[in-house]
C-alpha cells in the first residue's frame, strides 16, 4: 500500500504528455502573429491543458509527493524547452494548485 504511495510512471507519463502539449499548441517562440493573436492561442491552450490536468486529478490518486512530481517535472521541462522563467512558475504553480484543490474534492467526495 505504502509503495503505490511513490509510484508515479503514470504522472511522469502525464507530465510529459502536457509539455508536449504544450510546445505544439504554443512553442516558447511565441507565435508569430500580433500580440492579440497570442493571447487567443495562449487562452485556448491554457482551458485546454488545464482541464486535462483537472480530469487527471479526479480520475488519479494525487498525493503530496505525486502532486509535487508533476509540478517539478512540468517545471523543469518547460524550462528545458526554452519558456521563460516567470511563465514556468506561473504556470507551474496554478497547475499545483488546481491538481491538488481536484484532488481533494475527489477524496471529500469519496469519503462521502
Amino acid at each position: 500500500m505504502i509503495l503505490k504511495w511513490f509510484r508515479t510512471k503514470d504522472v511522469d507519463d502525464f507530465a510529459d504528455s502536457l509539455v508536449a502539449d504544450m510546445l505544439r499548441r504554443f512553442p516558447p517562440a511565441g507565435v508569430e502573429a500580433t500580440e492579440r493573436k497570442a493571447n487567443e492561442k495562449l487562452q485556448k491552450t491554457h482551458r485546454a491543458i488545464f482541464s486535462r490536468v483537472e480530469a487527471f486529478a479526479k480520475s488519479t490518486d494525487l498525493n503530496v509527493y505525486r502532486t509535487a512530481r508533476l509540478g517539478n517535472r512540468v517545471k523543469w521541462s518547460l524550462a528545458e524547452a526554452g519558456y521563460r522563467k516567470p511563465f514556468v512558475d506561473a504556470f507551474t504553480h496554478e497547475l499545483v494548485a488546481l491538481s491538488t484543490i481536484a484532488a481533494k474534492a475527489k477524496r471529500k467526495n469519496v469519503n462521502k
